[in-house]
């Protein structure tokens, strides 16, 4: 996890709340910096976590991970990580039974529509049990990300409805948290896309929004961090609050500084 990020939403492992649902937005730039944050932070909070990875092999995150300072290989071993690799998984689908369930089944319907199985697969892995398995604090489920279920033919709805129950589940009855990762195009065209992204902002406590610089590539500054703390379902309002951070990615840490503080300006 990034030190000063935490510094900028006020929180720690120790202090992190539940039952909120946290949405990752990333416009002309790559925003999965913020995905491998939050896997981090709260593995180190000692949550029970479910990673549904859409974009990346389970390898990627862990080698993110050991930078950060943790083990992924040893989080699913001691169980508490359930992951789902979608590059792997969306092949095996095609090669098992049509009558085994499987998550990502809706790649084998002529009509995909149908994330029943998705959602099965992430109630599965994080409903407690009483049972002498570990007492994780609490579960979380991280997606990265939920543009890729438009690509593959789901519709914005359907990915909503899915969000939907996950945090009527997970945020509602278990008191745990969702985190999604969704690209924002900035192509007008795209109506998927902004239905997707202006349904989930409806939906969230809190959205991170990564984006590129308008002025182009620098060396010392690889973006600006929009934070905004929202009151979900409701309107939009002057009550809301939001900070806006430029960033630059290093080897293990992210540095954040308000604009104009850049070493590029100083």
């Amino acid at each position: 996890m990034f030190p000063e990020l935490n510094n900028l939403l006020n929180t720690t492992p120790e202090g992190a709340e539940q039952g909120k649902l946290t949405l990752l937005c990333d416009a002309k730039t790559d925003g999965s910096f913020l995905v491998h944050h939050f896997l981090s932070f709260y593995l180190k909070a000692n949550c029970k976590v479910c990673l549904v990875a859409l974009i990346q092999s389970f390898s990627h995150y862990n080698i993110v991970g050991q930078k950060l300072g943790v083990s992924l290989t040893a989080a699913r071993e001691r169980g508490q990580l359930v992951v789902l690799e979608g590059l792997k998984s969306g092949v095996d689908v095609f090669f098992r039974p049509r009558e085994e369930p499987h998550p990502l089944q809706f790649l084998r319907e002529a009509n995909a529509g149908d994330l029943q199985p998705l959602y099965a697969f992430v109630q599965d892995a994080l409903q407690p049990v009483d049972s002498g398995e570990a007492a994780w604090r609490c579960p979380v489920l991280l997606v990265d990300d939920l543009s890729v279920l438009l690509s593959l033919g789901v519709g914005p709805v359907a990915v909503l409805d899915f969000v939907h129950y996950c945090r009527a589940t997970v945020c509602q009855e278990w008191k745990g948290n969702v985190v999604c990762l969704v690209h924002d195009s900035g192509d007008t065209e795209d109506e998927e896309s902004d239905v997707l992204l202006n349904g989930l902002s409806h939906q969230s406590h809190l959205i991170l929004r990564a984006e590129g610089l308008a002025t182009g590539f620098c060396k010392d500054v690889h973006g600006q961090l929009r934070i905004l703390w929202r009151r979900p379902l409701q309107p939009t309002t002057h009550r809301d609050r939001s900070l806006t951070y430029q960033y630059k990615i290093q080897d293990k840490s992210v540095s954040f500084f308000a604009k104009g503080m850049s070493p590029a300006v100083l």
